[in-house]
């Protein structure tokens, strides 16, 4: 399921920042995330939490109706705790903001708000209806074509890799960031790389986001903390 959800997620954070994300004006296919692969360890996690909240009795109430009502808000409200606790570990541990909802309604830190909250509510309901009937089908399947364990077992050899390689970059980002007592947002540094790229007729990397063959991660760095003092 974290296989599954973090590839899932990742599509969806693709399509989302492709054609809604205010920080994409130019409407071009950007790589999310922190990592280089096509996946997001965010949303393996919350598809396991999805999973095992969906066995909650709340047969308490009632009305059934509003049994998924409440059963969908609790999904969405833990997620959102994850999604809290995930972003603090990166600003507080790395000095990094992976992603920035400062400009939006009742959000906490720039973290989390009650839209994106509202997003979690309506992907709960589509779990719940139309992947999570489909869950034990999967793992009968999977015990039957245990060949298929290979294809998993690749995909977390190539995130240990990945993680090695991102957090070393990361490592560098927050030493940058502790020496001038800074924040540093992830997109709006990738969204400088690829600009001055474009400008200096680079070649431009869709997977490696934080790769400049003329300018050193350094330079970018103090571009991005140059924008933050004014």
């Amino acid at each position: 399921m974290f296989f599954a959800g973090s590839l899932i997620g990742w599509g969806i954070e693709l399509v989302f920042r492709r054609f809604f994300s205010a920080n994409n004006q130019e409407r071009k296919w950007i790589n999310p995330g922190f990592l280089t692969g096509p996946y997001l360890p965010l949303y393996g996690f919350s598809l396991v939490i999805l999973f095992l909240l969906s066995y909650i009795d709340v047969s308490f109430i009632e009305n059934p109706h509003l049994q998924k009502l409440v059963l969908f808000g609790l999904m969405a409200l833990c997620i959102t705790f994850f999604e809290f606790i995930a972003g603090m570990i990166f600003i507080v541990g790395m000095k990094i903001r992976l992603w920035d909802y400062s400009k939006n309604w009742g959000n906490i830190k720039g973290i989390i708000c009650p839209q994106f909250t509202f997003y979690w509510w309506l992907l709960s309901a589509i779990y719940y209806f139309l992947i999570h009937p489909k869950i034990l089908e999967w793992l009968f399947w999977f015990t039957n074509h245990i060949e298929f364990s290979f294809v998993v077992g690749f995909f977390y050899g190539v995130l240990c890799v990945d993680l090695t390689y991102s957090l070393r970059i990361m490592t560098r980002i927050r030493h940058f960031a502790r020496e001038n007592k800074t924040i540093i947002h992830l997109v709006e540094l990738q969204q400088q790389i690829r600009l001055k790229n474009e400008e200096n007729k680079e070649k431009l990397h869709f997977w490696l986001t934080m790769k400049s063959e003329q300018i050193q991660l350094p330079e970018h760095l103090r571009v991005i903390f140059e924008k933050i003092r004014k």
